[in-house]
């Protein structure tokens, strides 16, 4: 519902409002909060028009995405959906809007958000990881390069390597809708259920797990729960716990969890004594 600026208005709220947006003409407002205060404000711009959405409050005031993203970038970035999931740069950041607790404060929903929102993105990685946009990724497989903090002389009971891997043209756990999640897992299954020798084993979807299969992967340590509020809000469980799986081997020694954070979560254990 569009109406005039009225005068009972002239909040802090909506003064700050006033102070971000001034180049705009006209203000569309919605009910006010119970507490007095303005509930959402959108702008319309003079030349087009267009109703442009509210510029988020973060939580996460210390977060990166709260440091480095500006109203012109939002303005640019706000209405743009990837093409692979439909993921926007308000669902990326859901996480910083709702608690205040986050350093980063931002997901990928996608290969494409990567590229699509480069904006935001690529000075947040910048500043996290230390990799610039122009940056190559370079790869070194030998062995004799990686250099331990343990120990020598300290027993080793047993080793675990984890690798999470995600596949091309599938949304990333923010984004995945639910054909591309129901998708890979049957991919996943089928490449899974075809290994053999000491990798062969069985796979068990989260969905419809027998009361015994499930307490036993709970004393194995294997089962992946939902509940995680970073998450749930973050998109990362919706559908649960549909399109969700664990595969292991009859020795227990190679796991694989499907469609948990990472598409792919592979670990490989080994006791050593």
């Amino acid at each position: 519902h569009i109406s005039p600026l009225q005068s009972h208005l002239q909040s802090p709220c909506y003064l700050q409002y006033l102070r971000m947006f001034g180049k705009y003409s006209k203000v569309v407002y919605g009910t006010a909060a119970a507490a007095g205060t303005l509930g959402l404000v959108y702008l319309v711009t003079r030349d087009s028009g267009n109703v442009v959405k509210p510029f988020p409050e973060f939580k996460s005031k210390q977060s990166l995405i709260a440091k480095h993203l500006t109203l012109d970038k939002w303005q640019k970035l706000c209405d743009v959906k990837t093409q692979t999931a439909g993921f926007t740069l308000e669902q990326a950041f859901a996480t910083a809007v709702a608690f205040d607790n986050q350093n980063t404060g931002v997901y990928a929903g996608d290969a494409d958000s990567y590229k699509d929102f480069a904006l935001v993105l690529d000075p947040i990685i910048e500043e996290y990881h230390g990799i610039k946009p122009g940056d190559k990724h370079t790869s070194d497989m030998d062995v004799s390069k990686i250099k331990g903090t343990i120990n020598p002389h300290a027993p080793v009971h047993s080793v675990r390597i984890r690798v999470g891997r995600s596949f091309k043209g599938f949304g990333l756990s923010p984004g995945i809708t639910r054909e591309q999640r129901l998708e890979l897992e049957s991919l996943l299954k089928n490449a899974l259920e075809a290994l053999g020798d000491d990798l062969k084993g069985n796979y068990y979807p989260l969905l419809g797990m027998e009361e015994g299969v499930r307490q036993q992967l709970v004393d194995d340590h294997f089962l992946f729960v939902s509940g995680d509020p970073n998450l749930v809000v973050g998109g990362m469980e919706r559908d649960w716990p549909e399109g969700r799986g664990i595969f292991h081997n009859k020795d227990k020694t190679f796991l694989v969890w499907v469609n948990e954070e990472d598409q792919v979560r592979r670990n490989h254990r080994k006791s050593v004594i």
